[in-house]
């Protein structure tokens, strides 16, 4: 059966849940089998409330460029529809879990949590367990690893979930390259707002050739063994192999 992980992240109006701090931009990239689909799912969400400065700095989004943008009542259907079933990959998951349930919550009906519908994978954790004491936010992950995050002059949730699906990638062994900047795919199962392109590379590795030798290199090997035999003693090996 075919692996489905969506990488995601958004962006809030504040550090907060627990503050009433909602969401105001959710990005997932779509992986399948380890490969960048090139699916994506990408929305703008009027907030209902005011922007922390704090916050603003960070991202960069304004409450006058939010105007007009749907809530998330009216986008969480779709959304939920895109990332049912999947396994969810987000970097510092509990942040971004937290404001999501919030936000499901205030659904009628209740939608229930996330993780009823979705797994999840940590990759802070991740990165916490595979490099312990040292800096794992994603733009040191992206150095460790060097990936090109030079487009990421403000937080985005959609350029960071780009740049953190060739992270997960490249932590868990595989490869893959984002065209970051380059025209966007138009397909996008239907998701609205505008996608950063996305280039993939198959993250399975090119197996490396067999270069079997040749009938003369054998006997030409054989001879020096012999040579050997006759200077040093048998080598252990050799006398292992032949009992």
């Amino acid at each position: 059966m075919d692996r489905r992980q969506i990488v995601l992240d958004t962006e809030t109006t504040g550090l907060e849940v627990n503050q009433g701090h909602r969401i105001i931009e959710i990005g997932c990239v779509e992986l399948v089998n380890r490969r960048i689909t090139g699916r994506h799912y990408h929305q703008y969400i009027q907030p209902e409330r005011e922007i922390d400065a704090g916050a603003l700095e960070v991202h960069g989004i304004t409450a006058e460029f939010l105007l007009g943008k749907p809530t998330f009542s009216e986008i969480g259907s779709e959304f939920l529809a895109f990332v049912e079933g999947a396994e969810l990959v987000i970097h510092n998951a509990p942040f971004d879990v937290g404001f999501i349930d919030a936000e499901l919550d205030r659904l009628e009906p209740h939608a229930g949590k996330l993780e009823s519908v979705c797994g999840v994978v940590d990759t802070l954790q991740m990165a916490r367990h595979k490099h312990p004491g040292q800096r794992n936010n994603l733009d040191a992950l992206c150095q460790r690893y060097e990936i090109d995050n030079t487009s990421r002059t403000l937080h985005g949730a959609l350029l960071d979930a780009e740049i953190l699906a060739e992270v997960y990638l490249a932590m868990t062994g595989g490869q893959a390259s984002l065209g970051l900047g380059t025209e966007g795919s138009t397909d996008d199962a239907g998701a609205s707002g505008t996608a950063a392109g996305i280039r993939r590379v198959s993250a399975e590795r090119t197996p490396l050739p067999v270069v079997r030798a040749t009938g003369e290199e054998i006997e030409r090997h054989e001879a020096k063994l012999k040579e050997l035999d006759l200077s040093a003693g048998e080598a252990r090996w050799r006398a292992t192999v032949r009992h």
